[in-house]
């Protein structure tokens, strides 16, 4: 939960005679606000999710709200993934805020696919937008046609503005008006998705290999997997559904196995295999045996990460006494205990809540984080 144990719970627990207490602990505090809010930090990390956005009087306001809720609600990851990458609509309303996800990276949308990538199945293709990688197997051909699915971003009303901001923009005016132009254009429409991937894009001016030139157009299509593509020579708009889908469920073994490795990494304190945003398979890990069990349990549990934390808080291997001394296995888990580390910023703060003023589960909560 993100936070010490108050005297009281600490006290109640060393006092209880019951064999299965440890068991109903874990139970009790998978089910408390303080596990939301903990799993909700975590969430926020991962998703590089701020509180607005540097050069802009936008707010993420209502996409932190919305993870927060989707954490607190328990939302399987693979539904998660899905509805961040196949959103679109008006950010502001909470059937459609996952629209952050994109806006904020509004303006980098090659950035955002190769967060995308790493963060979901765990493939490193930064290096891609501008040549083929010299470290992997993604060519800057193959990045392009995957940039593809999600091309062609815009925002839901935009031509109700556009006369009046480009008015006051070549004037260079700064009025009043100007300012509440700005505010209107970061708050409102800067927030919203439009589009939904035409699922094609033109190669860019400085691309240089020889299996096309520069602007030429090429369509969408996946570098592994199933294959899922979409023609340069048709209209598209359902592109980025295209690729959550193709993320989500025709990836084979490497979507739930990501997510897995994560959440051994959140419990243990370290990865089965690390890093934990650099996918493996299974059969060139350390224990094949084990990040095979950890990928089917993944999937059994329909991406529940609550029920899949419940299931390594109850193992042998968490309870064991935590190790002081660095792993002994390179590049993973040896299983001698939870490895220790620094408390993060929000449980020294949660903890200080705790010994000021109680447990903080029982303080008011926030109708909208902000």
């Amino acid at each position: 939960v993100g936070r010490i144990p108050t005297a009281e719970e600490a006290l109640a627990f060393l006092e209880i005679e019951d064999p299965t207490k440890r068991e109903s602990l874990v139970e009790y505090l998978l089910d408390s606000k303080g596990y939301s809010s903990h799993m909700t930090n975590w969430a926020f990390d991962l998703l590089r999710l701020t509180d607005g956005r540097i050069g802009s009087t936008a707010t993420n306001e209502p996409y932190r709200h919305w993870v927060r809720t989707a954490m607190s609600d328990n939302m399987p990851w693979n539904v998660f993934t899905d509805h961040l990458i196949a959103s679109s609509g008006d950010g502001w309303d909470p059937n459609t805020a996952a629209v952050g996800y994109y806006t904020r990276d509004r303006g980098m949308p090659l950035d955002n696919l190769s967060n995308t990538m790493r963060v979901f199945l765990g493939e490193r293709m930064e290096c891609a937008q501008c040549h083929d990688d010299p470290f992997g197997t993604t060519e800057r051909h193959d990045f392009y046609q995957l940039a593809a699915f999600t091309h062609g971003q815009s925002t839901v009303g935009q031509e109700n503005m556009d006369s009046l901001w480009r008015e006051l923009r070549e004037d260079r005016l700064q009025s009043e008006e100007y300012r509440a132009a700005q505010v209107l254009w970061d708050r409102i429409y800067g927030m919203s998705l439009d589009g939904g991937g035409e699922g094609k894009i033109s190669l860019p001016s400085d691309y240089q290999y020889r299996d096309a030139k520069p602007g030429d157009v090429v369509g969408a299509r996946t570098p592994f997997g199933q294959a899922v593509r979409m023609s340069e020579k048709r209209e598209g708009g359902d592109g980025r559904e295209k690729l959550a889908e193709w993320i989500v469920s025709k990836t084979g073994a490497q979507f739930p196995a990501v997510i897995a490795n994560r959440m051994w990494k959140r419990v243990m304190g370290k990865g089965v295999y690390e890093p934990v945003d650099v996918y493996i398979p299974t059969d060139k890990t350390n224990y094949p045996e084990l990040v095979g069990y950890l990928t089917s349990l993944m999937v059994e549990l329909n991406y529940d990460l609550r029920a899949f934390q419940h299931v390594l808080l109850l193992t042998r291997t968490f309870q064991f006494d935590a190790n002081p001394n660095p792993s002994s296995v390179e590049g993973g888990d040896d299983f001698h205990g939870r490895k220790l580390e620094r408390l993060s910023s929000e449980q020294i703060w949660d903890s200080l809540i705790t010994l000021a003023a109680g447990d903080p589960d029982k303080l008011p909560a926030r109708s909208l984080d902000k």
